[in-house]
């Protein structure tokens, strides 16, 4: 008789069959059944998921993360959908337009731009729905930085300055907040080359940030834009233009300060630091730098930081028979093996 388990035999000793889960159509029905009673705290509870998925996102990637991302903003999207407290229904809408444009970034991150559009698109349609210009603001930023990588430095420029002005209608727009987007248009200057606006732009930023008070009510969102940050971006603004005898200090000081948990940063930002000194000719040290970004970048599931240092390689063409970039391509080769759809190695 053969070994293989029959049909409808009983399964072996000490193995369970896994539990069935219920269908999305059926976990449908079940919602419609209850109506959630929520509370200013259950916002909170919201919003503290949001830091959390953020937090985790600059840690390990948004790849493992995006499904509970969407799953949560279903769910909030269709809590919309019930009468409420004009305080309560203000705050889900806020809610879902974070969690829209966290799941744009996971998909812009994945360099999946398409996808990543329509979300930011949905985020921004929320966030008009209770007029947050701020945020709004803060949608447009985002899509402006995808443009830069887009190579569409013109819709870029057109896209943050949307923003900009969405923030300077906003009441309760703040120094940080504005210097984060003039952050964003220097990018977009320097992605069209244009070394005056972005040199403007750059001291527009500055200039915000020292305007910067404790007491200032910043929103959660804008945060990130720490002293480190301000600096490091100011370094990627000159590295962009070409101007790396400039941005080299700039981006390493920004690095030897800023959070060391946050793996996606230390390596986007240290990538940066090897292309400077490439650009500068100092071979050596630019592959030893490009080096070090590989363990944060293995650590991260970012397809983005991961083209960037398979691009970094690409520009070690002429000195591909050196053996500093021979250590750096079997390092790369080692931590981070191609995937489908990206360039060798």
């Amino acid at each position: 008789m053969s070994s293989t388990t029959k049909v409808g035999s009983t399964p072996e000793p000490g193995k369970e069959t896994p539990a069935s889960l219920p269908g999305p159509d059926v976990d449908s029905i079940l919602a419609l059944a209850t109506r959630t009673n929520l509370s200013p705290a259950t916002l909170e509870a919201f919003r503290a998921s949001i830091e959390d998925y953020w937090r985790r996102d600059d840690q390990h990637g948004g790849e493992a993360l995006r499904p509970a991302i969407v799953g949560q903003l279903r769910y909030v999207v269709g809590l919309l959908k019930e009468n409420r407290p004009p305080s309560i229904q203000t705050g889900l809408y806020g809610i879902a337009a974070e969690l829209a444009r966290l799941t744009g970034w996971t998909y812009f991150d994945a360099r999946q731009y398409s996808q990543a559009r329509a979300y930011f698109t949905e985020a921004l349609q929320l966030a008009k729905e209770i007029d947050d210009r701020q945020f709004m603001a803060n949608v447009l930023a985002c899509m402006s930085l995808q443009g830069t990588y887009q190579d569409r430095p013109a819709d870029s420029l057109a896209l943050v300055t949307a923003a900009q002005d969405q923030a300077r209608s906003a009441q309760d727009t703040t120094p940080r907040v504005l210097s984060m987007l003039s952050m964003r248009e220097a990018f977009a200057h320097a992605t069209l080359g244009n070394q005056t606006s972005t040199h403007r732009a750059i001291g527009e930023a500055h200039r915000h940030f020292d305007q910067i008070q404790a007491s200032d009510p910043d929103p959660s969102w804008v945060t990130y834009f720490d002293e480190p940050k301000l600096i490091v971006d100011t370094g990627i603004a000159h590295g962009r233009l070409g101007e790396a005898a400039k941005a080299e200090p700039l981006i390493a000081d920004a690095l030897r300060r800023e959070d060391r948990d946050n793996q996606r940063g230390r390596a986007f930002h240290t990538f940066w630091l090897a292309r400077t000194q490439l650009d500068q000719g100092k071979l050596d040290q630019a592959c030893h730098t490009a080096t070090q970004a590989l363990k944060p970048a293995s650590a991260v599931a970012s397809e983005r930081v991961s083209g960037h240092l398979r691009e970094f390689y690409g520009q070690l063409a002429p000195h591909r028979q050196e053996p500093v970039a021979l250590a750096f391509e079997a390092r790369l080769r080692e931590l981070l093996p191609p995937v489908s759809g990206s360039p060798r190695p």
